[in-house]
């Protein structure tokens, strides 16, 4: 079994190359993202392994398919990048790793949360240039506040006993909402709006989709608590977040996605110039802490990522079952 990686990290190699050694797949890595002028890589092999910045639009399917391959192996959970139609009318199938680690996402949303709020990235800044005043480090007590939090998924409900272990109140929201749950864990679902009122912190925990594309936009801005903080706003209108800092009604927002990050996330462009001006407008604000998709990067979701991959590529070719298929 031969399979194309494309956009290869330092971080991937070694994990990869332990796990199939004494197997009988063979990986050939290329830094390149796949697209439309790099596709014909992909040829002479069974499958390609692909991450959240690689294109998989109709063309690179079609011609993924032409040169003989038969998955798609997406080592990530989500699959907006790819043209699922296009593949299944192929019978090209997808697969994908569902889940790293819903802890590593969830601390890090609380990593945000507590850096914003207690300042804790400026205060580390100051020190080290000999600056020890508290001038505008003021944060708030989390014990008693309430956070709103959007999607109640298995990330969602980590970050939930987390946050109850502070104290907070939760006010929840979900297209399916699970009352057993909510009983269980001391929850209450409510509307958007009522949620937009209420919550102190709001922390989105959806996958992107073409229905929640900006789920929170300037209509939505509006209803929020003044001085709200926001987190992970990749279903956020950016310029309606922006907008909502610069009239204070959003106090702090921690973004550990960007909607147009494939351009800047995953490389180092620090020697460039940032030409997106609205992030270069996020990046200017002293309120506003961004980190390069990173919430699943840990040692035991790249382990996962690792082994959840070759296993679906194993059973594809070897038993013909698909576990993690992702379907049209």
């Amino acid at each position: 079994m031969k399979l194309a990686f494309f956009d290869t990290k330092p971080y991937d190699k070694p994990g990869f190359d332990e796990h199939i050694a004494g197997t009988d797949i063979e990986i050939k890595y290329f830094e390149t993202r796949l697209g439309e002028d790099t596709v014909q890589l992909a040829k002479g092999f069974d499958g390609v392994c692909v991450f959240v910045n690689d294109t998989v639009n109709e063309k690179v399917v079609n011609e993924l398919y032409d040169l003989g391959v038969r998955v798609i192996a997406l080592r990530c959970a989500g699959f907006n990048n790819v043209d699922l139609k296009a593949a299944a009318d192929l019978g090209l199938h997808v697969v994908r790793v569902p889940a790293y680690s819903p802890y590593a996402i969830a601390e890090h949303v609380v990593a945000l949360m507590l850096s914003l709020n207690r300042k804790t990235y400026r205060a580390y800044l100051r020190t080290r240039d000999g600056n020890f005043t508290l001038n505008g480090l003021m944060g708030f007590d989390l014990h008693g506040k309430t956070a709103g939090i959007i999607g109640t998924g298995k990330i969602a409900r980590i970050l939930i006993q987390i946050l109850k272990g502070f104290g907070m109140n939760i006010l929840a929201y979900d297209i399916y909402p699970d009352a057993a749950y909510a009983q269980s864990a001391g929850i209450k679902y409510v509307s958007l709006d009522e949620l937009y009122a209420n919550a102190d912190v709001i922390s989105l925990n959806c996958p992107l989709t073409a229905e929640n594309t900006h789920l929170i936009n300037a209509d939505a801005v509006a209803k929020m608590k003044p001085g709200v903080m926001i987190i992970n706003t990749g279903l956020i209108d950016t310029q309606a977040l922006i907008d909502g800092l610069k009239s204070g009604k959003i106090g702090s927002a921690g973004l550990d996605v960007y909607e147009d990050e494939r351009t800047y996330f995953y490389q180092d462009k620090s020697d460039k110039v940032i030409t997106d001006d609205k992030l270069s407008h996020l990046l200017s604000y002293n309120n506003v802490l961004v980190t390069s998709h990173q919430a699943f990067f840990t040692r035991e979701a790249m382990t996962n990522i690792v082994t959840t991959t070759l296993e679906n590529c194993k059973d594809f070719f070897e038993k013909g079952v698909f576990d993690n298929e992702v379907k049209a």
